[in-house]
């Protein structure tokens, strides 16, 4: 039986089962399927995304938080597909973080979590960013630091303070991810806060927080007591 996909049955082509029965109705292969396109030799895209989706133990979270080189080392995934999946995941992302606009307006550290964790929960590394917030404490700009493991040394004031200090900011929120899930602050994250809200004293630009992201939960320095903590 061949895997063509022009050869299979209307309902089971995932193009047109989407005008069919519209986008929410298909499958995460077959939605897959279209990113993929057209398939290869002897294989359709049905086929391309089902071993896509089997190289990744079936989950979306582990393949969003996948490199475009890793993507295009599945069999009948090139680098043009693979181009194409990672910028559709992205677009996802960034669509789960801009919510309504009321959300824009930083109310406490589950806003900050909801428009973070999105784009932060799957990455393999630590990324340390930095919200910027006019004086109705809305953000006026996310600014990534540092990528890696976060340590005092490597996150500068000098680095996170100049966009601050640039768009005359108010106000800064850090922020930043646990790759292994638990949001538990370590040392170094709360020596790196303490150095953070001692240069925002001087500079005049106060840290409201410090929110950890990790597999759905956070913790927030401020919630947590820890924000003028000492080390």
């Amino acid at each position: 039986m061949t895997d063509r996909i022009k050869e299979w049955p209307t309902l089971e082509r995932p193009r047109e089962r989407l005008q069919e029965v519209g986008a929410g109705a298909l499958s995460l292969r077959e939605l897959l399927a279209i990113l993929v396109g057209s398939g290869t030799e002897g294989r359709s895209a049905v086929g391309v995304a089902g071993e896509l989706l089997q190289a990744f133990d079936g989950s979306l979270r582990r393949l969003a938080g996948a490199r475009p080189e890793e993507l295009a080392q599945v069999r009948g995934v090139g680098p043009a597909v693979a181009a194409r999946l990672a910028a559709a995941l992205e677009l996802g992302r960034r669509l789960a973080r801009e919510g309504p606009e009321s959300r824009e307006r930083i109310t406490g550290p589950r806003d900050v979590y909801e428009r973070c964790a999105p784009s932060l929960r799957d990455l393999r590394q630590e990324e340390f960013r930095v919200l910027l917030l006019n004086t109705q404490h809305a953000v006026v700009r996310e600014v990534v630091i540092t990528r890696g493991i976060l340590d005092a040394s490597i996150v500068h004031p000098r680095e996170a303070f100049r966009a601050a200090i640039v768009e005359s900011a108010a106000a800064v929120i850090l922020v930043h991810n646990h790759p292994s899930g638990d949001p538990l602050p370590s040392a170094e994250d709360r020596e790196v806060t303490r150095q953070l809200v001692e240069a925002g004293r001087i500079v005049g630009i106060p840290v409201l927080d410090h929110v950890v992201v990790g597999d759905g939960r956070y913790v927030s320095f401020v919630e947590a007591g820890l924000l003028g903590a000492r080390s």
